[in-house]
């Protein structure tokens, strides 16, 4: 048995990297997987499938209130309800870098929209559905940015920290209904989608941040969804408003 079996879950940004190894990975706990994304993810829905599990791909701009309450809309009427919701769509990889003052408002809005509206909108869609049953599992996908900043992307370590506020914010709000909120706050992760932006400078980049871990490596994939599956089972059902920090010891307070 699954830790997961008989969960319904929404992951958004589902359909490349991480977010892919996220629907995989429930799915292989038992989860019937719902994939967000504006990228089609039939890919990974023919992977779960071979593997026996279930799963839809519902195409959803996380930034559009109405493509959410249509996502939310899908997953009910595909499986009956919906119990997990892994907020993980987010602008990153292809962001370039530049100093604060030379940020543009458009590039700032863009950010914005994806990363912090598109947190609080797909939770906002979920929530009336967790509160019929009185059980849900919120996990928003923040960044050790939000702690450490990040420069050369200052929009994106500030979207990071609204999304350490909205966990917090929301959990105390709906705990009552019995839905949990939490959030994990990666390090660097190496997937082979982020390297397909890759230039000299951000490989060297990347490489030292390594070796400033406490393990001496950034992370993969599968350091994650461990983390994300345990967020998501009743296992973590005691623990609400948290943002756990998973860079291989490299942000220590």
């Amino acid at each position: 048995m699954g830790q997961l079996d008989g969960r319904v879950a929404i992951v958004t940004g589902g359909s490349l990297g991480i977010g892919a190894d996220y629907c995989k990975r429930m799915a292989e706990e038992g989860a019937k997987v719902v994939i967000a994304d504006l990228e089609d993810g039939s890919n990974v829905v023919a992977v779960i499938e071979q593997a026996g599990g279930d799963a839809i791909f519902v195409e959803t701009d996380v930034a559009d209130e109405a493509a959410n309450m249509n996502m939310v809309a899908k997953a009910v009427e595909a499986y009956g309800k919906v119990d997990i919701l892994v907020a993980n769509a987010g602008l990153y990889t292809h962001l370039k870098r530049k100093p604060s003052a030379d940020e543009t408002t458009d590039e700032w809005d863009d950010v914005y929209n994806v990363n912090i509206k598109g947190v609080w909108l797909g939770a906002k869609a979920c929530i009336p559905e967790m509160t019929k049953k009185g059980y849900g599992k919120i996990i928003n996908i923040a960044s050790t940015a939000a702690f450490q900043g990040t420069p050369g992307i200052t929009r994106y370590a500030a979207s990071k920290a609204a999304v350490v506020g909205i966990t917090r914010s929301m959990a105390r709000e709906y705990g009552d209904n019995g839905i949990r909120i939490n959030a994990i706050a990666p390090g660097p992760i190496e997937t082979e989608t982020g390297k397909q932006y890759e230039t000299e400078e951000s490989i060297k980049r990347r490489e030292a941040s390594g070796k400033k871990r406490a393990l001496g490596r950034n992370g993969m994939p599968q350091d994650l969804t461990g983390l994300c599956v345990f967020l998501a089972s009743e296992k973590s059902d005691f623990m609400s408003g948290q943002t756990v920090v998973a860079d291989g010891g490299g942000t220590m307070w």
